[in-house]
């Protein structure tokens, strides 16, 4: 385990702030489990099997719509999970890794992927997720990302999806729609995304 990973497993506490420069020097095993706040790594929770679950098939679906969209237009786009996203460099370094992104295609190099590049985010949210309702939803706007899906969990699965579209006049997201299961199929914004409800609630 590199040193980096030992200092900050152990103490909680980091000699200098990360920069993006620093963050593409550091071991894949160490960027996997944290985030970086402020220039401060800040580790992930462990998900749960059914948040994990969710995510990835919501970022099948996702992959599905973006396929069938490039396919129609001159618009390459591309659908992944839990990678790194840069929302800005200065004055101290903010990398978040959504549980699924859209985003326009990127050479596998271009990491950490630019928040310019990202028209959707989706984070899978358990319980009140002060983080990712409250915190990430503030810094996803202000890095400019057009969407933001909130993807509520019940024991069951997936009870619904928030569709947040980026407001320039208030300077934060707006809620579009609200989407629950029996409601509706179709997630429109930033592309037409067909849900699969008896997937989305395993």
């Amino acid at each position: 385990m590199s040193e980096i990973f030992d200092w900050v497993h152990k103490a909680g506490i980091q000699p200098e702030p990360i920069t993006v420069d620093i963050w593409k020097r550091l071991p894949e095993e160490f960027c996997r489990q944290v985030e970086v706040v402020d220039g401060q790594a800040i580790r992930c929770e462990s998900p749960s099997r059914l948040h994990q679950t969710v995510a990835r098939r919501l970022t099948n679906m996702l992959e599905r719509a973006a396929q069938r969209h490039s396919a129609q237009h001159e618009e390459c786009l591309e659908a992944n999970m839990d990678f790194d996203v840069v929302l800005w460099k200065l004055p101290r370094a903010q990398i978040r890794r959504p549980d699924a992104a859209l985003f326009r295609c990127a050479p596998e190099e271009e990491k950490p992927l630019p928040a310019h590049m990202v028209l959707l985010v989706v984070e899978v949210v358990s319980g009140t997720g002060r983080v990712d309702t409250v915190d990430k939803r503030a810094e996803y706007a202000a890095a400019g990302i057009p969407w933001y899906w909130i993807v509520r969990l019940d024991d069951q699965g997936v009870s619904s999806i928030e569709i947040l579209a980026l407001d320039h006049g208030i300077g934060g997201y707006r809620l579009v729609s609200l989407l629950e299961p029996g409601s509706g199929t179709l997630a429109e914004g930033p592309i037409r995304v067909r849900l699969d409800w008896n997937r989305l609630r395993p």
